[in-house]
């Protein structure tokens, strides 16, 4: 495969990160995932190579969304725009109480070692009753898979999920957690320790 058209496919991944949520009709959704805990509400929505996952507390919201495709949403309510190229991490504070944090990683893989990592990624997704999107390239007929995982803590919720894309070699890893905070502050206005 020609190595341009390998940085084209990747260069165009971004993660967006929203504070209001968007309507599903932007996403082809082949997948859905709810959860809630203590006060946290989470709502993920599985694509083909993208994904998009609400959180939200009281009338706190904020969108996370990685697609190849971010020309083809709002720009309204946009907070942060991460490329997906390599390793980033990003960090947030929603409010005083809400914090939201995330690391992007991308790596390009030679052919059999793409397919190893897509058997391996498919048993895992299986086992552990993660959203599955599992579809072929319409060029090539080599298998694509999007897996998603969303798990609840005391005061936490995880996403993690995984983006293989055939065409470039593309593997795309995201860990989320949206954390609810000890207040610094008491309801009579006094700080906490």
């Amino acid at each position: 495969m020609n190595p341009i058209a390998k940085t084209n496919s990747l260069q165009s991944y971004n993660m967006l990160l929203y504070r209001k949520a968007l309507h599903p009709e932007f996403f082809a959704i082949e997948g859905r995932s709810r959860i809630e805990n203590a006060g946290l509400e989470a709502e993920a929505w599985l694509t083909r190579g993208g994904h998009t996952v609400r959180f939200q507390q009281d009338k706190l919201c904020l969108c996370e969304v990685v697609t190849d495709q971010p020309h083809a949403l709002p720009e309204r309510g946009l907070s942060t725009n991460v490329p997906c190229a390599g390793e980033h991490d990003h960090d947030e504070a929603i409010s005083e109480t809400l914090t939201f944090m995330t690391t992007v990683q991308t790596e390009t893989l030679a052919e059999h070692l793409y397919m190893g990592t897509y058997k391996e990624m498919l048993s895992h997704a299986r086992e552990n009753d993660s959203l599955i999107c599992d579809w072929a390239d319409p060029k090539s007929n080599k298998p694509n898979l999007s897996v998603l995982d969303l798990q609840r803590y005391r005061t936490e919720i995880h996403l993690q999920t995984w983006h293989l894309r055939s065409d470039c070699g593309l593997v795309l890893r995201t860990q989320s957690m949206f954390q609810l905070l000890e207040p610094t502050h008491k309801p009579d206005g006094r700080r906490t320790k």
